[in-house]
């Protein structure tokens, strides 16, 4: 038997959610809440498997309640059910230790396998819900610049601390030909100067320390 507390502030959709947990025989609502408060209060009572939680109530938030629950009881799992699916919500829910996200337009079926996954330790996600977390994190990522092998060498150089000459004798080639690299260079990376087509190109790992280091040897 899954021992669940129903959180959601408006009363008619708590009671529609406790009246489909109740047609499934391995499902035991044992408290509801009106307010994140309150949903924390009730866990730290009953010590529930799941807390079933709306996220935007008043005063203490779903994501608020989230946390704590979480964090004071870490045996109690917590699936967001929700209307609400917007990326701040998702990313909130998740990062406040919630185990699943759902929405509250899911099939009942849907509703139920997701408490029964999560009781079960496992991570539950909407597949509307993993898609836009994908597409956030993709999004988020910086994009990683295709330097040329020629482009690649010269920065390293600059990073090596040549001059334009410098660079022109190493390579043997023609200081405007190093200076046409250069440009390139600063268009792929999205700068105006040296120093932070260097320093970009160390955080983006197209150069290396130790690279750069070889190049000043």
């Amino acid at each position: 038997m899954i021992r669940v507390i129903v959180a959601d502030d408006h009363p008619i959709v708590r009671s529609g959610i406790v009246g489909l947990l109740a047609l499934d025989p391995g499902l035991d609502v044992v408290g509801e809440a009106s307010d994140g408060a309150e949903a924390v209060a009730l866990a730290a009572r009953v010590r529930p498997d799941v807390v079933l939680m709306d996220l935007r109530m008043p005063g203490v938030s779903g994501i608020e309640a989230t946390a704590r629950i979480v964090a004071e009881h870490p045996a109690v799992r917590v699936l967001v059910l929700t209307t609400y699916e917007t990326d701040d919500d998702i990313l909130g829910a998740i990062e406040a230790g919630a185990s699943g996200y759902l929405l509250k337009a899911a099939p009942q079926e849907e509703i139920v396998a997701g408490i029964r996954a999560v009781a079960e330790g496992h991570t539950v996600l909407a597949p509307a819900i993993a898609a836009t977390l994908v597409t956030r994190m993709r999004g988020d990522r910086p994009e990683r610049p295709q330097l040329s092998p020629r482009e690649l060498e010269v920065l390293r150089l600059v990073a090596a601390g040549r001059s334009n000459p410098e660079i022109a004798r190493d390579l043997f080639i023609g200081e405007a030909t190093v200076k046409t690299h250069l440009i390139h260079v600063f268009e792929k990376l999205e700068v105006s100067d040296r120093t932070r087509a260097v320093t970009l190109a160390l955080e983006l790992g197209l150069l290396s320390s130790r690279a750069d280091r070889a190049t000043r040897g």
